[in-house]
């Protein structure tokens, strides 16, 4: 059922688009031809649309020589033109393997270079090459900006059905930059990217479809898209990548030691200055940080290799163990020898380290350099699991779900992965996932799945754009990294929509003006809100007291705190909600609710102390004041009951001054008689 209701998505999706595109009205073509008569005039000069005219004649002879000599036949015109076309195709293709070398080097990459070659093969019709281009015009990548000439290239991918081609065209849409933003147009391209193939368009979609952007919310269909890209990544993962650090740019600023950053270069060197000088420990860390990257340090396995042996000379047992694994897997580095991993490995177990356990568990389990033995591997994980090693975990996990030299067991399958998936083990997310959208051990749960497939797909290698767009920010480069931010927004990255909506909510980047960047900061806290960001709902309280982007609602200021508050025991939000009811804004007002919020806050952060003790002695004078003036108007009330008039009428003061005079009278009286 969920197949067909998909395929009717797809299918009304399609037709619209024809519709779109292909009945256009007389107007609109009017309109195309004079924009596509501008373009070529002003691009005359361009390479690309020369041979792209050229290319069009040459088909145009082409067919009518077919015209004169028939179907069957062929001119030596066209054969020599078969012959340059193929000469021009391996030569488009010889550009661009070079430069993809140089990308696809593990540890020692030349971007710089890499482009150099895929200008040369885009200009020579290369199809991927020019997808590489388009995007790199799009970021600023090794080339100069320019966002017209991206959206030019993308619009030629297109016609040629590059799915790549096509996912920048709907990114360039929903953003809305350089174009008015069409979420519908955004929408179809990136339904024909996804169904091209594209991870990063069927990570959009997935994101849309469960977040209800744009499209009626669907769990299942967007499961459907997560599954792919989740197992496009899982299978990447099984030979390792770079440690991608999540920055979010607000904490940055505010804790700027906090541990989550870059490593500092003077830090790096000290260890480094440790290690030459025989620290182990030193060691130890510098191999770890330079065989998996991470913290701003490139993966660079000669490096690794160097401190690991230096820590192994001196018996360490997690060096034997990483050099176990890099002999095990091979790199450029490091040749594959199972025979020296396996020494490594026994050396690493024999001192009870788990790294080293696990790894013999993976030579046994496989048979490499040893015969294949599934029950000493269990024990082995066994052992590396007690400790808390996540590989070995994983592995007890894959021994359980398969029924691999142990009885088949789904239940304690799905607890060694949650054990694993806690340590932060990719693979673990990836098998939970597919737990629980099948119902397999567990009671099914798309929520579930969708979430964990996610959080596996934001692991694959377009999660280095987080790291390159943080430079960018760093280094200045605010316009790029808004961009690449905002793209990595729309592909549902929580740090990448918090970080959109704190560049422009501190108007750091040019790229818009006013208010619009409020509203599209507005836009971009509320995605990551949705997501569980505290600071991103604090914010949307901020907005709507305030009236950033959107107008004045103290309503829903209040209801954003209160989630906050409730759901997050967000500090700021308690103190907020304790400030709207003592003045009355969008709450009732009212004194002891609002020392009740001030309370929360003190007690939910230390750092609310001071301001939470200022709001209280406020409050606390304010309502002093507050009962003296209403226990004055109550005693001002009883001297108007008091009022002669109401008693005596209009002539009291005559009867008073009589009454006063008797009253004299009567005392001068009694005086003489005495």
């Amino acid at each position: 059922m969920t197949t067909f209701v998909v395929f009717q998505l797809t299918f009304a999706l399609v037709l619209w688009n024809f519709v779109l595109f292909s009945n256009t009205s007389a107007e609109d073509v009017a309109v195309e031809e004079k924009t596509t008569q501008k373009e070529e005039k002003q691009h005359s000069d361009d390479v690309h649309t020369n041979q792209h005219l050229q290319e069009m004649h040459t088909r145009k002879g082409t067919l009518e020589s077919r015209n004169v000599v028939g179907e069957t036949g062929k001119t030596s015109e066209t054969n020599y033109r078969e012959d340059q076309d193929k000469e021009t195709r391996e030569k488009a293709e010889l550009m661009y393997q070079e430069g993809l070398k140089l990308i696809n080097n593990s540890y020692k990459k030349d971007y710089i270079q890499a482009y150099e070659y895929f200008q040369i093969a885009s200009k020579l019709k290369h199809k991927v090459a020019l997808e590489y281009i388009g995007f790199g015009y799009l970021f600023g990548d090794y080339m100069p900006q320019d966002i017209n000439r991206a959206i030019e290239i993308f619009e030629d991918l297109n016609k040629w059905g590059s799915p790549r081609g096509q996912l920048g065209l709907g990114f360039i849409y929903s953003s809305g930059f350089h174009v008015n933003s069409s979420q519908a147009k955004a929408l179809v391209y990136f339904t024909f990217s996804g169904l091209g193939g594209d991870p990063m368009a069927q990570m959009t979609l997935g994101y849309r479809y469960f977040s209800g952007i744009g499209v009626e919310s669907s769990c299942e269909t967007a499961l459907q898209y997560y599954k792919k890209v989740a197992a496009r990544v899982a299978d990447e993962m099984m030979s390792g990548g770079p440690v991608v650090q999540r920055i979010r740019l607000q904490e940055e600023a505010e804790h700027p030691s906090s541990s989550h950053t870059l490593l500092d270069d003077d830090l790096l060197q000290y260890y480094q200055f440790l290690a030459d000088k025989g620290d182990v420990q030193s060691q130890v860390v510098l191999g770890q940080l330079f065989y998996q990257g991470g913290r701003g340090v490139p993966i660079d396995h000669e490096r690794a290799m160097h401190y690991f042996t230096m820590a192994a000379e001196s018996n360490n047992a997690n060096a034997m163990a990483f050099l176990g694994k890099m002999h095990s897997e091979g790199s450029p580095v490091v040749q594959q020898d199972n025979q020296i991993a396996l020494s490594y490995f026994k050396k690493a177990a024999d001192r009870g380290n788990p790294i080293g356990q696990s790894g013999l568990g993976i030579m046994y389990l496989y048979g490499k350099g040893v015969e294949k033995d599934v029950n000493k591997a269990f024990r082995f994980f066994t052992q590396a699991a007690d400790q808390g090693w996540t590989d070995g975990q994983l592995q007890l996990g894959l021994m359980y779900l398969g029924g691999q030299g142990v009885r088949r067991d789904y239940k304690m399958a799905v607890k060694y992965f949650n054990l694993a998936s806690q340590g932060g083990n990719v693979l673990a997310f990836y098998h939970l996932a597919q737990m629980h959208a099948v119902g397999t051990g567990v009671l099914r749960n798309c929520h579930t799945a969708v979430e964990l497939y996610k959080n596996v797909a934001e692991r694959g290698h377009w999660a280095e754009m987080l790291m390159d767009a943080h430079r960018l920010y760093k280094e200045g480069n605010v316009n790029q990294a808004l961009i690449k931010y905002t793209f990595l927004a729309e592909l549902g990255y929580e740090v990448a929509q918090s970080n959109v909506a704190y560049i422009l909510d501190q108007d750091e980047a040019s790229l818009f003006e006013g208010n619009e960047n409020y509203q599209r900061a507005l836009l971009h806290w509320t995605r990551a809100a949705s997501q569980g960001s505290t600071v991103a709902r604090l914010k949307m309280g901020d907005y709507h007291f305030y009236g950033h982007g959107t107008d004045i609602d103290y309503e829903a200021a209040a209801s954003n705190y209160q989630l906050a508050s409730e759901q997050q025991h967000n500090a700021q939000a308690m103190f907020n909600l304790g400030y709207m009811h003592e003045n009355g804004l969008g709450l009732k007002q009212d004194v002891h609710l609002a020392k009740r919020f001030y309370d929360m806050a003190r007690e939910t952060s230390a750092d609310a102390q001071v301001p939470v003790t200022l709001a209280l002695v406020k409050l606390g004078l304010f309502y002093g004041l507050d009962v003296f003036n209403k226990e004055l108007e109550d005693y001002i009330h009883i001297f108007d009951r008091l009022d002669p008039r109401l008693y005596f009428g209009p002539k009291w003061d005559i009867y008073l001054a009589t009454f006063f005079g008797i009253l004299i009278g009567i005392i001068v009286i009694l005086r003489r008689q005495r």
